[in-house]
């Protein structure tokens, strides 16, 4: 993913000459995640830019840059690091488009690596997407594989709306094809991964190994799992979940954040609100316990895994 994600930036930066990045360490260093590595050299200081330590300085100037017409990409090194950013993203990447009557376009992409089970210290493994995709103005999405890291981040630059873009951190460096030639699908639309018919499971960026494996396990036993990745946290494609909820009569939502107030949320208001006749079951959630993110020694223990996503389609199918 990792890979996908520099080839993809590549790929914007030598398409358009106003598509600028800048981050801390992103030049040199090619990023802690080693996703920018060689850009800088390959397109100068000037347009790969290593920033001051200052998330709100990072997106603040980001947003001067938007209103002289460039594109600018930051990186927030880390999900817990973009709280000082929060503001600047809230009360003016959000509201620009609006408050100028749609006059002053707002196109930034907003890299957050996010998630936990990488063995981190504190501020290091956050799931904070619940906070944007809150928030009228702003696009949140988040990949989940190499291929979707390459086409997304590309589809999130060449937006005229600010996009926040979560990537998986502990999925940066898995094994898996990069295979560029597979064209992509529209930004803001959900991917069926894996067809089934008993129950859907809708997770999205490092979930959805987690579901998947799954599913796998589900097979064997006889129970088959529609495995959904939403891909796009807001706006929310829910032709898509409704299909296959109305299909599987049952669905489950997974997310490493916590479930309160989550992504799970939402998305069981909203089949129970459009799916009610076709249910079979209350929506189940599956997702991180309701405290701070714990020390990296029994991270293992809070995020959900195989066995707490069987357990929730048990419990959907026993009803």
């Amino acid at each position: 993913m990792a890979k996908g994600l520099n080839a993809g930036l590549r790929r914007a930066l030598e398409a358009d000459p106003k598509v600028l990045l800048a981050g801390e360490d992103i030049g040199k260093l090619g990023g802690v995640f080693r996703v920018t590595e060689g850009l800088q050299k390959d397109f100068g200081e000037h347009r790969v830019i290593d920033s001051p330590l200052a998330e709100s300085g990072i997106v603040g100037t980001a947003v001067g840059l938007a209103m002289r017409g460039y594109r600018p990409v930051c990186e927030i090194q880390f999900d817990g690091f973009v709280y000082p950013a929060f503001d600047q993203i809230v009360s003016q990447v959000a509201k620009f488009h609006n408050r100028s009557a749609g006059r002053q376009k707002m196109p930034i992409v907003i890299r957050i690596p996010s998630g936990g089970g990488i063995g981190a210290v504190e501020h290091h493994s956050e799931s904070p997407e619940t906070l944007f995709a809150h928030v009228p103005g702003l696009k949140v999405v988040t990949c989940s594989n190499p291929v979707d890291a390459y086409w997304m981040i590309q589809q999130a630059i060449a937006s005229d709306d600010p996009v926040i873009f979560f990537e998986p951190k502990r999925r940066y460096h898995e094994k898996a094809e990069l295979d560029t030639s597979i064209p992509p699908i529209p930004l803001h639309s959900a991917r069926v991964v894996r067809p089934g018919t008993d129950v859907t499971v809708l997770c999205y960026g490092p979930m959805v190994k987690t579901c998947l494996d799954a599913a796998g396990a589900a097979a064997d036993e006889g129970r088959s799992l529609e495995v959904i990745d939403l891909r796009t946290l807001s706006p929310i494609d829910m032709a898509t979940v409704v299909t296959s909820v109305r299909k599987t009569g049952h669905a489950v939502v997974v997310h490493e954040a916590v479930i309160n107030l989550g992504l799970g949320a939402e998305l069981s208001a909203r089949i129970t609100e459009q799916c009610f006749y076709s249910l079979e079951a209350p929506v189940l959630r599956v997702g991180g316990f309701d405290i701070p993110y714990p020390p990296s020694r029994v991270e293992d223990q809070y995020l959900p895994d195989l066995d707490r996503v069987l357990d929730a389609v048990d419990r959907s199918l026993a009803y």
